[in-house]
């Protein structure tokens, strides 16, 4: 009959031996995920556009990044932006609801409350109770 500390030697060697084979597993599929474009739990490879050495140092809270020192982008809007959708949608129908302008536009609303929030900061609509009507 065999010792215990030789089955528990053995035990052990193929637990090392299988943990070995998952952790080979998990490379060539973190890999295979890097090649699709996907981020890796592990940090492996970089996003596209991603310049090397870019990262936070450790111990800096997020956001701390030399990238977020600089000032921020401004967009340019095109002559069909959402906002104009939006107002366009007002106009054409005053005291529309957000639900409803998200569902013309075929857009989430959730996205649509801050166009519209915006819109009126700048006057372009005015809201009353969950009903939004022209500006100016």
């Amino acid at each position: 009959m065999p010792s215990t500390s030789h089955v528990l030697d053995e035990a052990r060697g193929l637990l090392k031996k299988r943990l070995a084979e998952l952790d080979d597993e998990r490379k060539r599929l973190e890999r295979a995920l890097g090649e699709l474009g996907e981020k890796t739990t592990s940090g492996g490879r970089r996003g596209p556009g991603r310049p090397p050495g870019r990262r936070r140092g450790p111990g800096r809270p997020p956001g701390s990044s030399t990238a977020s020192k600089r000032a921020p982008r401004r967009r340019r809007r095109g002559k069909n932006t959402r906002s104009d959708q939006a107002v366009g949608l007002v106009e054409k129908t005053p005291g529309i609801s957000a639900a409803s302008i998200a569902k013309a536009m075929k857009i989430k609303p959730n996205y649509l409350y801050r166009v519209l929030g915006e819109l009126e900061k700048e006057g372009r609509v005015k809201k009353k109770g969950r009903q939004y009507y022209p500006g100016k």
